[in-house]
């Protein structure tokens, strides 16, 4: 039997097809909307980018144990992982009208297990802050999953009053008193980064819902008063807020110095192209947090310069993907969610990393789904799926195409 082969399609016949990969996105979230195909794909690829970092940072400090378990962190930020995309993918199919219709029951909820890790003792402390819960053999951080159940909340009482925002009353209930309670119970366990985040979280959604620049900067510096008290109020957070301003003295090197000298180090030593993946100096018990919070340290200096600002480039292509987005959403309900969610991973992003490089003290903030670490690699791909969600068949300001 001869074997007959179809003919090629002609280049006219394939010119303005999309790509295969893009065809299919579309049929999976029926959706055209190439912002949210660019977000899902820049996720996906900083999830496992960080799964390759994650193995690299934490293979000494798993082996530590003495069971022999060199992978027993990126063990576990993998099995997050296939939880979490999964999640986001079923999430990034839900309707809009779900998100507006539960979000006061998921502040509530979230609010209700922040409550339990600051007032019972299922609430534990690691690293000096109490913002964990342990419940079973279970350990979670609630404050992650408060920052996506609060952005749905805060786009949910502002739509209606969205470009409305004219006097200090409009601006303040009913949005400001719940956010800063739930901001306050994080700052009861002495986490001063999350609490920040959030802080910026809930102006970018007051931005987003048309309040006025003049009431948001004053509402600005007023916080910013309120957080540089508290951040004085302890010996810890003082003594680092101090070193950043003064720099590290001799005998400040074993104690509050000695995170921020080894990441300096760890930068500085990856030069431009790196020592190699898997190379690294500093995660051989120098540098505390390599696999979380100074996970970038780790970055410079096994990938270098030039990886260093690859991973920037990408965290810039997630904030166009994200900005593009917000524009184009006609629905008042849709644009503060997803401005409130952007707000929230991009100033994360850019905590983490100036935290590194000595733009800001410790906070001690993970970098968005790169840093080892199931509570926040669940919630940020939650909050992606959200987002699509909102995407999806949403009402477009046309003029803005």
């Amino acid at each position: 039997m001869t074997n007959i082969r179809p003919p090629r399609p002609s280049p006219a016949e394939s010119a303005g097809r999309p790509p295969v990969a893009v065809v299919a996105v579309r049929k999976l979230f029926g959706t055209d909307n190439g912002d949210a195909i660019l977000l899902l794909g820049v996720t996906i690829f900083l999830v496992l980018f960080g799964l390759v970092m994650v193995l690299s940072a934490s293979f000494v400090i798993s082996g530590q144990g003495g069971n022999g378990d060199f992978f027993g962190i990126f063990l576990r930020q993998g099995l997050f992982a296939l939880i979490g995309i999964p999640v986001m993918l079923m999430v990034g199919r839900l309707p809009a009208v779900f998100w507006r219709r539960w979000a006061r029951h998921f502040v509530i909820l979230g609010v209700g297990l922040q409550a339990l890790v600051v007032f019972t003792p299922l609430g534990y402390e690691y690293g000096g802050n109490r913002n964990w819960l342990y419940i079973g053999g279970f350990t979670a951080q609630p404050s992650e999953f408060l920052k996506l159940a609060l952005a749905v909340w805060l786009a949910a009482v502002l739509a209606d009053k969205a470009d409305g925002l004219r006097s200090w009353q409009d601006v303040i209930f009913p949005a400001l008193p719940l956010s800063f309670f739930s901001i306050g119970m994080v700052l009861v366990g002495d986490d001063l980064g999350t609490a920040g985040v959030m802080l910026a979280m809930v102006l970018g959604a007051l931005y987003f819902a048309g309040a006025p620049l003049g009431k948001l900067l004053l509402l600005v510096a007023g916080l910013i008063a309120g957080a540089i008290a508290f951040a004085f109020s302890s010996p810890s957070r003082s003594s680092r807020i101090t070193v950043w301003i003064d720099g590290c003295r001799p005998e400040d090197y074993e104690g509050v110095c000695w995170q921020v000298v080894h990441g300096t180090w760890a930068l500085g030593s990856g030069g431009l192209f790196g020592v190699g993946l898997g190379n690294s100096s500093a995660k051989w018990s120098w540098l505390p947090h390599a696999e979380s919070d100074f996970i970038f340290a780790i970055i410079g200096e096994e990938l270098g310069l030039v990886g260093a600002l690859v991973v920037l480039a990408v965290f810039v292509a997630l904030a166009i993907a994200f900005v593009r987005l917000v524009r184009t959403q006609a629905d008042p309900f849709r644009r503060i969610a997803i401005g409130a969610v952007m707000t929230w991973l991009v100033v994360q992003s850019f905590v983490n990393i100036a935290v590194v490089l000595g733009m800001l003290p410790v906070l001690g903030v993970p970098l968005p789904f790169i840093s080892a670490g199931g509570s926040s690699l669940v919630a940020t791909l939650l909050a992606v799926g959200v987002v699509l969600s909102l995407a999806r068949n949403a009402p477009l300001v046309e003029a803005s195409r």
